[in-house]
């Protein structure tokens, strides 16, 4: 179907330093520009983050691991400031669509452009989220999926009996559904992941690899604990422990669950641990047993 459009419609995706607006950097976009007469015109820039003083800003490991993206790669491209001003032209008056960019591809869109002294009004544009139309044509409530699944309508919906007994039923019924589909990953490896099996499934419906429950600390590509926000995003706790121990001592007295609290309890004591066997170790090389 032909998009019916009275202006231009921009299309667009950012993949960035993380997903802190107002924190975090784009480092590569794509406008997919579709004009009323259907033509149209696709622009990808790859773009060096760099901050407000002008200092490059690095892209964290679990950053990269998810968009492909590393500091090498932007090296050498042009700043988002060095772009804005072709960016802007390109987009002119016309509104703009993107998946999930609501609540994230338009905010930062729109602060790095008054990073690099540009206004960029959406008062006279129209705002497209695809998600958005998604999520809400395609619930994905319990009351959606145990219909969807169990082609029964769910009474006393949020009473948790109700909803205990039909998320039950739902994974019996993912199970009959899905058995033998493939599915494709985001590396593009092919496999049938849904099998009667509670560890198989307990790996497939993870997101992604947290050290806490809340994802404020997450394995990197190398397995080490990392932190996920803040000043030291992408930087490993244990090194941030290592120069400002301060740190620690602030997130412990600060509003953080306390499940947090007792990863950093583990891995600050881990490191302690590892820190006295190296003093014994260096004593006794030194001479100390005698």
């Amino acid at each position: 179907m032909k998009l019916n459009l009275s202006r231009p419609l921009v299309f667009f995706d950012l993949e960035t330093t993380g997903v802190v607006v107002g924190h975090d950097h784009i480092v590569e976009m794509c406008f997919h520009k579709v004009m009323p007469d259907g033509t149209s015109e696709t622009r990808v820039y790859r773009v060096k983050p760099v901050d407000e003083q002008g200092i490059v800003v690095h892209i964290p490991e679990p950053t990269t691991a998810i968009h492909g993206i590393s500091d090498a790669d932007v090296a050498d491209k042009p700043s988002f400031r060095q772009l804005a001003e072709e960016v802007l032209l390109f987009i002119g008056d016309a509104d703009l669509a993107g998946y999930n960019s609501n609540k994230f591809d338009v905010p930062m869109l729109v602060e790095e452009f008054l990073r690099a002294g540009y206004s960029f009004s959406l008062s006279n544009r129209h705002l497209v989220d695809v998600q958005n139309i998604f999520h809400k044509m395609e619930q994905r409530t319990l009351k959606a999926a145990y219909r969807f699944y169990c082609s029964k309508d769910l009474d006393n919906a949020h009473s948790a009996d109700a909803d205990t007994l039909a998320t039950c039923e739902v994974l019996m019924a993912q199970l009959d559904r899905y058995q033998g589909v493939d599915y494709e990953d985001k590396d593009g490896c092919i496999k049938a992941p849904i099998v009667n099996n509670v560890e198989a499934l307990s790996k497939f419906s993870q997101t992604f690899p947290t050290v806490d429950l809340v994802g404020h600390i997450v394995y990197n590509a190398q397995h080490q604990p990392v932190f996920n926000f803040g000043k030291h995003k992408g930087k490993t706790v244990q090194s941030v422990f290592e120069v400002e121990p301060s740190y620690y001592a602030w997130m412990m007295n600060a509003d953080f669950p306390l499940s947090t609290k007792q990863v950093l309890k583990e891995i600050r004591e881990s490191q302690r641990a590892q820190q006295k066997l190296q003093d014994l170790k260096l004593h006794f090389q030194s001479g100390g047993a005698d």
